[in-house]
């Protein structure tokens, strides 16, 4: 009950008053920015964990020893390793992309039908087009950004030059074809949507020349009379690809899964790189620079911590009389302790569940404000090209927000601990004869 009259202004208090709500809205200021940033950098590590691992394996299963012309059996052995949700197989290569006047630099892959399916971030990201009949559709499928770069739309051709092309007797020639656009996807992150093309399997492993004649098994020597309809008689196409994708069960589990990978039997010997490993430098700075944020803004909690420190510090010295006088009725120096403590720990609870609740609300709608802000100011915030992804992502961590709250409830009750201690050893009798 004291407490709170303390807390409750009258006019000659007014001042006090005054730092007191000062200290509590730096409160909440400090919780509301720290579960708002928190919450932003997770949604950016989730969305870009999210994107690249929706195109990406968590492994990449290269050839050792032979070419990959036995992919689909490879496939179909590691998708039988427990712990490994499915696998894919691609044809993967560098080409120069033209289209109406202009020019860039793309990532083509090969892929067919069955294992397009799997990858459902992309088979459900086209927003022109679709990827039904793509076997026999002799076209290729582009993110809508390298689209806006070519100046391409669905049906027009988009040249694709490869410079290593055909062997002459006066070097490579660069490989030249033109494919009609089929299919224009968009999957909300800037570097799938501006530099990646998808090609049927079968053209991407002629145009790549992943395709050779060999004899077949039994085959001697041809005679070299042989006519044309022999010799066709005689070889067969033996198509390889690039690598193969891995997607497992639990990405975080990349050690254990290499080790099952490694060892299942009946598959052949690959060289498997993670996800991590490919991607190891750009998720530690993003760790680094969430620990770091915390950190930094944490400093405005215990800025306001201090706030609580001075504010009680003058409401005990404008209180000395009626501790006196408490101390006189009978109150013992832990019940002045007590007033006090409450008095500081008050301010910082209704600071910090203010800035619980705002916290939250802005979380929980950071696109829609940033969007807002955007079109009001008439600048782009977080553009994609720097940020990657088209959208302010947000995901709010229930440990991260109890660890911010329990902070700063921590950091207030701390806070009162030396005025109330300061409260509980006035002399009342020194203070009264001086009242």
């Amino acid at each position: 009950m004291i407490a709170g009259r303390y807390l409750r202004a009258r006019r000659k208090e007014a001042f006090i008053s005054v730092i007191a709500s000062l200290t509590m809205v730096g409160v909440a200021i400090g919780v509301a920015t720290l579960i708002v940033v928190m919450s932003v950098m997770n949604g950016f590590r989730g969305e870009l964990l999210d994107k690249i691992l929706g195109l990406n394996g968590h492994f990449t299963a290269y050839p050792i020893e032979s070419q990959l012309t036995d992919y689909r059996e490879t496939v179909a052995a590691l998708e039988q390793v427990d712990g490994v949700s499915f696998a894919v197989y691609f044809v993967e290569g560098q080409v120069l992309a033209s289209g109406r006047g202009s020019s860039t630099g793309a990532t083509v892959r090969g892929m067919d039908e069955e294992n397009l399916r799997k990858l459902t971030l992309l088979y459900n990201g086209a927003e022109q087009g679709g990827f039904d009949q793509w076997d026999d559709s002799r076209g290729v499928a582009i993110g809508y950004r390298l689209a806006q770069t070519l100046g391409v739309g669905i049906g027009d051709q988009v040249q694709l030059i490869n410079p290593e092309g055909t062997m002459t007797p006066f070097g490579s020639t660069p490989q030249i074809r033109s494919y009609p656009v089929n299919v224009i996807f968009n999957l909300g992150m800037v570097e799938f949507d501006s530099y990646f093309m998808y090609m049927p399997l079968e053209p991407a492993q002629d145009y790549f020349k992943l395709v050779d004649e060999v004899l077949k098994p039994g085959m001697g020597p041809l005679d070299p009379l042989a006519s044309d309809a022999e010799i066709d008689a005689a070889y067969e196409r033996v198509a390889r690809v690039s690598a193969a994708e891995i997607f497992i069960n639990d990405p975080d589990g990349v050690g254990v899964m290499r080790q099952r990978l490694q060892s299942a039997p009946g598959i052949r010997p690959l060289i498997l790189t993670s996800w991590q490993e490919r991607n190891q430098t750009f998720f530690s700075a993003l760790q680094v620079e969430r620990v770091v944020m915390f950190t930094i803004l944490s400093m405005i909690i215990l800025v306001a911590a201090f706030n609580i420190i001075a504010s009680l510090i003058m409401l005990v010295k404008d209180k000395s009389a009626d501790i006196a006088v408490l101390r006189t009725m009978g109150a013992t120096r832990g019940s002045i302790m007590r007033i006090f403590s409450i008095t500081g720990t008050a301010i910082g609870f209704i600071g910090t569940l203010v800035g619980f609740v705002l916290g939250l609300i802005v979380a929980s709608n950071a696109e829609a404000i940033r969007a807002s802000i955007s079109n009001l100011l008439g600048v782009t915030l977080f553009p994609p090209e720097v940020f990657f992804l088209s959208s302010l992502p947000s995901r709010v961590d229930p440990v991260e927000v109890t660890v911010v709250v329990c902070m700063a409830l921590g950091l207030s009750f701390l806070a009162t601990l030396y005025p109330a201690w300061r409260a509980a050893q006035y002399d009342p009798v020194e203070a009264l004869r001086y009242e």
